[in-house]
């Protein structure tokens, strides 16, 4: 059995315990995004220690898993992921999105602050991720298979149809969404003016320290997961000044709007 098996099924069943029958969408807050949850007609919150889900130790990162209503969908909220730089392990972080599907969840919308990499992603853009490099060297499915999956296909791993309804949504309202690659770093020093270059020279478009072992964990379990970022700073290198996760928040609190605005209308179309 999986070692964390055992803790993925707690979870799930206080989730099942605080909040009754799952709601179909589930939407993830990054760094400094909980602008989101002022358009949530919010029916309960519970903090994530209470569910046995990992503290975030960034500011930013609320810790609350928060159920209501967005766009007339019932949602589910967590605003408060942790990160492999925080030092916990790949497992506990994607803990909760196992947890998640267990109790029911039909899909899984992840959002993140970012770092502008290609031409015109500058900040307040908002970008739809439609593949990854995962420059984190680590993987949430190495170790034990979880439910016997040891090799899950993750070609299709950033959902078309979610894809598509956010794209849709984007028109509907008139929110530009840019699509890109996402790089995921390690972190937490941002990374160097050869490293964004490197990171270009790959073929990335934008770079963050999130998101990637979520999206491998989504696509084992075959929980249909789409991403969007927020672009809250041009990569290192890329401007004269230097970069600070005080702008990085600054940036996503004042730019958050539309992203709250397309998340709204989205929720409305799934």
């Amino acid at each position: 059995m999986h070692p964390e098996y055992g803790p993925v099924a707690a979870v799930a069943e206080k989730l099942r315990d605080r909040f009754g029958d799952p709601p179909q969408t589930a939407i993830v807050l990054g760094s400094g995004l909980g602008v989101v949850v002022d358009r949530l007609v919010i029916e309960r919150e519970v903090s994530t220690e209470d569910l046995g889900l990992p503290s975030s130790t960034v500011p930013g990162h609320a810790g609350k898993v928060i159920t209501g209503t967005l766009g007339g969908a019932h949602v589910l909220v967590l605003s408060g992921r942790v990160h492999l730089y925080e030092g916990y392990p790949a497992q506990v972080v994607v803990r909760y999105v196992r947890a998640f599907h267990h109790w029911g969840v039909q899909r899984l919308i992840l959002t993140c602050a970012a770092g502008g990499i290609a031409a015109g992603l500058d900040p307040g853009s908002l970008v739809l991720v439609t593949d990854h490099l995962n420059f984190q060297y680590e993987n949430p499915l190495t170790g034990t298979p979880w439910n016997g999956n040891r090799f899950p296909d993750v070609t299709q791993a950033h959902h078309p149809g979610i894809r598509a309804t956010l794209l849709d949504a984007a028109t509907s309202i008139e929110v530009r969404l840019d699509q890109g690659v996402y790089a995921a770093v390690m972190g937490p020093a941002y990374e160097t003016p050869a490293e964004t270059f490197m990171l270009r020279s790959a073929g990335a478009d934008i770079v963050g320290m999130s998101t990637v072992p979520e999206i491998l964990a989504a696509a084992q379990v075959g929980l249909p997961v789409g991403a969007i970022a927020l672009i809250s700073n041009r990569a290192a290198g890329l401007t004269d000044g230097p970069v600070t996760h005080a702008e990085v928040t600054d940036i996503a609190n004042r730019a958050g709007d539309n992203l709250a605005r397309l998340l709204e209308e989205a929720c409305g179309r799934f």
